[in-house]
């Protein structure tokens, strides 16, 4: 087996879709996001013979916790076998590139035998990177994320209709989606998300200040936007109530599925329901499209109350659908300053009661 470095877009997103996990944070154009907002992006590829058998995508977060080698929702592998050798070479040039540890939030769901593979040689992380618990919708007749199916592009699925997905839902739900349409809420999928930006970051500074969590960067919302927008990859919706932008979302399309990645609101009108009209919108195009799986991202885990996603499980598993859990974080440390970035973690974990 070989190690290198990817040159080659085309051929990595192919042999990421091809998998049964195709996360987009490990996609060819996630790494472009990382490179505009400062952290460079690390691409490895495992290859036997001539074939590809995995891919890791890592960038270098200069946090002042302690600089480190992060790998969103990877690596992605065809084998086992590539993971050793990954592991590796992840280690080699975090220190390299005088990192302190490597943290890996792997698309592993966490019964997955893969994780056996990563234990020995890393620790739990104090938190998490990623969402851990997913909620998600199948949009076909059986679970696209079922690995005893087979691939995806083998199966001959019937897609579900509208009254399925509706029946699905919660009556809560199916009432308030009629009830902001009665209302006057109109929901738009924007035709130039890159210029509607500002709706979504107006609503976001609001949100934010609203519930006090730390959120990504005005930077990191315009280049994942502009990165993704020219493939069509990426949709912006916006929900008009009164000649005004009261709820608007941006959502990953990718693989084959639609994930619901970032939100936002305003209090003005809290007790309008646009949101939940926001989501059937972009349900319903999501069906359109084919896709196989609707992803609301994360939310907390059963019976846990101090969570950072639970306030919005409720209104999330609202629509119908399961639930994926997957492997927790990971950390492989690799200088004696982990052990206050370790420290500074633990004591946040504690404060915010989870």
């Amino acid at each position: 087996m070989d190690v290198r470095f990817a040159t080659d877009p085309v051929s990595w997103d192919a042999f990421l879709l091809s998998q049964q996990f195709r996360p987009f944070l490990q996609s060819w154009s996630m790494g472009e996001v990382y490179r505009d907002i400062g952290q460079e992006p690390l691409r490895l590829e495992v290859r036997e013979s001539d074939r590809t058998i995995g891919i890791c995508a890592a960038h270098i977060v200069p946090a002042r916790r302690g600089r480190h080698l992060s790998v969103p929702y990877g690596p992605v592998v065809a084998s086992a076998q590539a993971l050793p050798p990954l592991l590796s070479a992840l280690e080699e040039m975090a220190r390299t590139h005088r990192c302190a540890f490597v943290r890996f939030s792997p698309f592993w769901p966490s019964s997955s035998p893969l994780s056996e593979e990563v234990l020995p040689s890393t620790i739990a992380s104090p938190l998490h990177l990623l969402a851990e618990h997913l909620w998600y919708l199948p949009l076909q007749s059986s679970d696209p994320w079922d690995p005893m199916l087979g691939p995806r592009e083998e199966r001959t699925d019937t897609r579900k209709s509208e009254e399925e997905l509706l029946a699905g839902m919660r009556s809560t739900a199916r009432n308030l989606i009629r009830r902001a349409q009665k209302e006057g809420v109109t929901v738009t999928r924007s035709d130039d998300p890159v210029a509607d930006l500002t709706h979504f970051l107006a609503l976001h500074e609001e949100t934010r200040k609203r519930h006090h969590f730390t959120p990504y960067s005005t930077s990191f919302f315009r280049a994942q936007v502009s990165t993704f927008a020219p493939q069509g990859n990426v949709a912006l919706y916006l929900a008009h109530y009164k000649g005004e932008v009261i709820s608007a979302s941006i959502h990953m399309l990718f693989g084959g599925e639609t994930s619901y990645h970032h939100g936002a609101s305003t209090l003005k009108y809290r007790n309008i329901p646009s949101n939940y009209l926001l989501q059937w919108t972009a349900i319903r195009d999501a069906l359109s499209r084919g896709d196989g799986i609707y992803n609301f991202w994360g939310i907390s885990p059963e019976g846990v109350t101090r969570h950072p996603f639970s306030g919005v499980r409720t209104f999330k598993t609202a629509f119908g659908g399961t639930l994926l859990e997957l492997t927790h974080c990971r950390d492989l440390p690799l200088s004696p300053l982990y052990r206050l970035t370790r420290a500074v973690e633990t004591w946040r974990k504690w404060r915010r009661g989870f």
